[in-house]
């Protein structure tokens, strides 16, 4: 299988640069910029790509790499600091600009060029950067500038080096998507070979041959990456997979129901599946408990209770599987090497009581989009597949103090409403736009239950209720995120049905913290 690697020099988009490039239909990966010469050399990659990073490319100290990166005959494309470490190590020059430029930024390009094939002439990217080209390396020619940078992007054709001081994998590039189609497709020559359908069959298959008749354990935790982990496996060797699922109560509402429905006996897939309903254990465990991390820990290691007991009532498996994503494994790296893998562990300390031989990882290779896109391919349905990022302490985290089964209901009911509303709001949308996506819509949004109670007079009566908190965030990455602009008549119309409808809520308020300084969750 061809592949494109991408060398991390410490930007905030390395994963993304990654991703982008797999939506072109070629498989890609991420390593640092310590790794090798030698081992890239054995990687036989059809190109190369540099990220950006947070350093001058002039300091003492800098995430560097050799010339002779630039010098194997593989085209390399360097992005933002990327592109001003291949003019600084080829012999041009990089200096502090005047003006930082950032943000998007009106910017006209070479149309001749091939990284450029298809583009408009004028378009808007995103910047990011104080230091600028002010020297091109010799050999090499401007093809794209701006009012405030006169390389935006420059190349050596002949020797397949491209820069481009600008980020094409942001949403905010235009055109970016195609800059990297015209790279990896047009000059490195890639076919596009990377596809979901050809990864499931082949994936069903090395599992099959790797299993043979052994028996395999999984922690299913009705999250997208345990279920198309569950669905793969399942369909690899049957029965031969046992599923445990446990239900800690902090699920959202009608959630713990659903996972059973897909996967358990009246399901489409062939395993065992053990449901264990803990809820009131937990509900015992957090009794009194208010501080964040503590609860945290409870919810954490009382998993690990549950599964311990269920396990050793199972005996000795040959294989534990997890749900591993490609992400887990570009952040577990050691000392910022990616290229250096240890085993992430989406349930810590599992291996330390469970008889097993080996663990399997069956997405390991995949990022969360192409997980979910696997899912539908196994035939896992939509509601599942497509579910919101959910924490592994569920709504421990989005109850503020105390977790008791009152509080549970009351922030299943009312996140159930705003979901509810917030999609009925897109799908209107849609409606009237023809197919368009709604330009508001989050990347994540749901409710959570404040510690506050307050006076409140509902019919002729005095409340005295909580306060529910909705949020909704846009992101990228889920490292930065700011508030999404709900429109004001579908939040009218979410406060309206809470208030109505869910016992001891009076209140209903909107949060408009981005991240930073506020995080995504509540705690």
């Amino acid at each position: 299988m061809e592949k494109v690697i991408v060398i991390d020099f410490g930007g905030q988009y390395n994963q993304l640069v990654a991703r982008r490039v797999r939506e072109c239909g070629v498989y890609c990966e991420i390593y640092s910029y310590r790794t090798p010469l030698d081992k890239i050399r054995e990687m036989d990659p059809k190109g190369i790509i540099l990220t950006g990073g947070p350093n001058s490319v002039y300091e003492e100290g800098a995430a560097t790499c050799g010339r002779e990166l630039f010098e194997m005959g593989i085209p390399v494309l360097g992005l933002c600091y990327g592109a001003q470490l291949m003019m600084h190590i080829m012999g041009g020059k990089v200096e502090r600009a005047a003006n930082r430029e950032y943000g998007k930024t009106s910017t006209e390009v070479d149309i001749k060029s091939l990284l450029f094939k298809g583009i408009p002439e004028k378009s808007i990217v995103w910047m990011s950067h104080f230091d600028y080209i002010s020297k091109l390396a010799p050999g090499f020619k401007s093809v794209a500038h701006t009012t405030s940078a006169p390389v935006a992007a420059a190349e050596n054709a002949d020797a397949g080096l491209y820069a481009i001081q600008f980020h094409p994998e942001v949403l905010h590039t235009q055109y970016g998507k195609e800059v990297l189609f015209n790279y990896v497709r047009n000059i490195c020559g890639c076919i596009g070979d990377w596809e979901m359908g050809s990864f499931v069959d082949r994936t069903v298959a090395e599992l099959k041959e790797k299993i043979g008749d052994g028996r395999v354990l999984l922690a299913l935790s009705g999250g997208v990456d345990s279920s198309v982990a569950a669905g793969l496996l399942s369909r690899a060797v049957g029965k031969q997979l046992t599923c445990v699922f446990v239900d800690h109560g902090l699920l959202r509402k009608d959630e713990g129901d659903q996972v059973e429905a897909v996967f358990g006996e009246k399901g489409n897939f062939d395993l065992n599946f053990i449901r264990v309903n803990a809820a009131e254990r937990y509900y015992g465990k957090l009794a009194g408990v208010t501080e964040p991390e503590k609860k945290r820990k409870i919810i954490g290691e009382e998993f690990i209770r549950v599964f311990e007991e269920e396990a050793k009532k199972i005996g000795a498996v040959d294989y534990l599987a997890q749900g591993t994503i490609y992400p887990d494994v570009v952040e577990s790296g050691l000392g910022g090497e990616s290229a250096v893998i240890k085993s992430h562990h989406n349930v810590g300390g599992l291996p330390d009581f469970v008889d097993f031989k080996e663990i399997v990882e069956p997405l390991r290779d995949l990022f969360k989009d192409e997980v979910r896109e696997a899912g539908r391919r196994l035939g896992i349905p939509e509601e599942l597949v497509s579910r919101q990022p959910f924490p592994g302490p569920g709504l421990g985290i989005r109850i503020i103090g105390e977790v008791t089964a009152d509080k549970v209901r009351i922030v299943q009911d009312a996140d159930a409403i705003y979901r509810e509303e917030v999609d009925r709001a897109f799908n209107e949308y849609a409606a009237s736009h023809g197919g368009e996506s709604a330009p508001w819509k989050p990347d994540q949004y749901f409710a959570a239950l404040t510690n506050m109670r307050s006076v409140g007079v509902m019919g002729d009566e005095r409340t005295y209720d909580y306060a529910i908190a909705l949020r909704a965030v846009r992101t990228v990455d889920f490292m930065t995120a700011e508030s999404a602009q709900i429109p004001w008549n579908v939040l009218q119309r979410v406060t309206t049905r809470i208030v109505n409808e869910v016992r001891g809520v009076n209140r209903v308020l909107y949060d408009l913290t981005g991240k930073p300084p506020g995080t995504i969750e509540m705690e």
